[in-house]
């Protein structure tokens, strides 16, 4: 992959500059055509539409349809123009120099310059909550208004990715850079250059956005507008979108609703796509709590967790297995490391080492096991299953219910806990999403999703270190591979599924976000097949 993110060929410039590139997972319809309003369906609240300073897929959702990025990405991981007409990464990995489209604009009718990508590129450093992801930048120079050149403290193998819509928006500097940006009245009254301009907010119950008619790509966006609406619960969101209210609804992870929405007419149903999310479901351990410091205890619990009656019957066949840290539908996944197969066995022959020996009752330990409160599927039903599933190796499991994601988020940052249900996202590459569970750098207390665990390998954070500045996609991908198989053997955490997200639309709805990135992209090729 690390090949392809360092060139582009001719022909999508050109395809560019023609607004013809195909960018979206189902690829260019002929002739598209203009006109029309799309709701899209969200259970999520943006608390402001700032990418640059916030993560999450309701401010991304909004964020890429307001704001444009130096690149954008396919549904096979390669990186397109978008601000950038073209780029190149220095023979060293030291800088990558980007040349902007001339003539483009922020709503506001100012031209978009290389002042205004430094001025995003270190805001995004200072202020967004993935610290490793532009941690190598350590500046950013502007030889002409068209040319930005990123300058790096060591190559950075993840710098291209994280160009993404989702993770750099391009911030007009005359807007945000007076004051303190995190109470810049412009994060609820955005400004930016992508297809769509903010129209209005109310908030809790919708925003509007309306086509850019200066947007930079000649003829895009096809819609008038993108209404989100916000739908309270999941349950009433899917019977808008049954009803026909909703047109198209991202994310939908529900085993009952995917399979309710499977069944209803004129609606398709997508898993393809969203793939640089990589949303993992696994339990976690406190690696510092006895018995679970041991990782014999670790590995014995994953040996007595049947995986595959998780996927089948709790999942009802909707979601991936996950064998491992990062994600398989990245490059860089390997399912060669151990699979913790069930087997109660083995199990058990790992509990009688660590010395964890039956009572007279049959029990040999007894622990918690915490979920995120919502997570119903994937959840709640894991952990209530882990309790008659564990008892025959004699463990018993008292499951702990949090009432609200904030106390449940206490709990885990502040190491209250034994084992925890969680679910976290790769974001495209190690090096922004993965890293941070797993480096001792990184135990912080009070702070959620980080390494919650405490794990502790010297042997990881230096694979980790080495990987985050190789270039070379072959030793990259080797490190890695060393990376998981080190981590799933210790089994700080068993990982358990792939989260299913599926993307929901109404069939006559024509090339629907499908990319890597999923709705977190902008919506300009999308449009209404009217006949």
């Amino acid at each position: 992959m690390l090949n392809r993110l360092k060139q582009f060929t001719l022909a999508a410039a050109v395809a560019l500059a023609l607004g013809a590139t195909a960018l979206g997972g189902t690829g260019a319809q002929a002739a598209p055509e203009d006109g029309g309003t799309l709701v899209v369906g969200t259970t999520q609240v943006p608390r402001h539409f700032n990418g640059a300073i916030q993560s999450g897929q309701a401010t991304a959702l909004a964020s890429t349809q307001i704001f444009a990025s130096p690149l954008r990405y396919d549904a096979q991981w390669n990186p397109q123009p978008y601000l950038a007409k073209s780029w190149e990464v220095a023979a060293d990995g030291l800088s990558v120099t980007l040349h902007l489209v001339e003539g483009a604009t922020f709503h506001d009718g100012q031209p978009i310059t290389s002042a205004d990508v430094k001025f995003s590129i270190m805001t995004i450093k200072k202020n967004h909550p993935f610290t490793t992801m532009l941690a190598p930048v350590t500046d950013v120079e502007t030889p002409d208004p068209q040319t930005a050149v990123i300058r790096l403290a060591h190559p950075h193998p993840a710098l291209l990715l994280a160009m993404s819509p989702a993770l750099m928006p391009i911030l007009p500097e005359h807007v945000y850079g007076q004051g303190d940006i995190q109470s810049n009245p412009a994060n609820l009254k955005p400004v930016g250059s992508g297809p769509f301009m903010f129209e209005e907010y109310k908030q809790g119950e919708y925003y509007k956005l309306k086509k850019n008619p200066t947007f930079f790509i000649k003829g895009r966006p096809y819609l008038d507008e993108v209404i989100v609406q916000i739908v309270g619960d999941p349950t009433s969101m899917v019977l808008s979108m049954r009803r026909g209210d909703i047109d198209l609804v991202p994310y939908v992870t529900a085993v009952r609703d995917i399979q309710m929405l499977q069944k209803t007419e004129g609606l398709t149903v997508s898993d393809k796509g969203s793939d640089g999310f990589g949303a993992l479901n696994w339990l976690a351990f406190n690696t510092k709590k006895p018995p679970f410091d041991n990782p014999d205890v670790r590995r014995a619990i994953g040996y007595a967790i049947d995986k595959k009656f998780i996927l089948e019957r709790l999942l009802g066949g909707v979601a991936q297995r996950a064998y491992g840290p990062i994600v398989p539908s990245s490059p860089l996944a390997t399912d060669q490391v151990e699979h913790y197969d069930v087997d109660l066995a083995r199990a058990k022959e790992l509990l009688d080492k660590a010395g964890l020996k039956p009572d007279a009752n049959g029990v040999r330990l007894k622990m918690a096991a915490d979920y995120i409160p919502g997570f119903t599927d994937q959840g709640r039903n894991i952990v209530e299953y882990l309790r008659t599933q564990l008892r025959q190796v004699g463990i018993e499991v008292e499951v702990r219910n949090s009432p609200d994601f904030p106390t449940w988020a206490q709990r885990i940052s502040n190491y209250d806990f034994d084992v925890t249900q969680d679910s976290v996202y790769n974001w495209g590459d190690p090096v922004i999403g993965v890293n941070r569970t797993y480096l001792s750098s990184n135990i912080r207390k009070g702070v959620i999703w980080s390494n919650t665990q405490q794990y502790s390998n010297p042997e990881v954070d230096r694979i980790l270190e080495e990987a985050g500045q190789e270039m070379d996609p072959a030793k990259r991908a080797a490190l890695y591979a060393e990376f998981q198989k080190i981590v799933v053997d210790d089994a700080p955490i068993l990982f358990l599924n792939v989260t299913p997200f599926n993307t929901v639309y109404k069939s006559n709805l024509k090339n629907p976000p499908l990319t890597i990135w999923g709705a977190a992209s902008p919506f300009d090729e999308v449009y209404w097949d009217k006949k």
